[in-house]
Parts: structure tokens; sequence; C-alpha cells
């Protein structure tokens, strides 16, 4: 593999970040947040409060709503309108199972 300068290293990575972005926003948003962190340990709130987070350590304050409002391209409550589903029991049970697990851990 070449050598990668740190530049085009970061713009690969932002290039990457979006793909994962538009894949979970625009190919399939039918899979539920829950979904994804039942199998993942992460989801699209996860992401947002990621991008809120490395804002803040670069001196750019970002509120909650606004990092999902960026990440989601739209107000949270609309992606929910749109796309979210009641959870099953099964994913509620899975999702509390691996909370108790973290919280015992930490």
């Amino acid at each position: 593999m070449d050598e990668i300068d740190d530049a085009t290293r970061t713009e690969i990575e932002a290039a990457a970040f979006r793909r994962l972005q538009r894949h979970l926003m625009e190919e399939r948003p039918e899979v539920q947040n829950i979904d994804l962190m039942n199998l993942a340990g992460f989801c699209r709130n996860c992401l947002s409060r990621w991008m809120q987070e490395e804002a803040a350590a670069r001196g750019h304050e970002m509120s909650k709503d606004e990092a999902r409002e960026a990440y989601y391209g739209m107000p949270y409550a609309e992606w929910r309108e749109k796309h979210q589903r009641e959870a099953s029991e099964e994913a509620r049970a899975a999702f509390d199972a691996a909370q108790k697990h973290e919280a015992s851990e930490g």
C-alpha cells in the first residue's frame, strides 16, 4: 500500500463516515436503532453524539438536538415519525440485558 499523508487519510476517513451515514439513512432506514445497538453496540444516535463530542473537542459547541439534526439531515422527531417502529419485546429485553451487563462491568 502506498504511503498516505495525514490530510489524505482524514479525507478517506471522512468519506467512509459519510458513506456509512448514507447507508444507514438512505439505503437501510428500516434498520432500527435498537437493532443496531443490540448487534453492534452503537446506533445512529451514537454517531450523532460522537459528532457532538468531536465538535466540542475542537471548540465548537453543538447541542444534542443540533448534532442529531446534523447527522439525520432533519429534526430527530421527523426521522422518528418517518422511520422508527415500536421495538419488539425481544429487542427491548436484549437491549436491557446489554445495558445491565455494561453497568456491572463499569
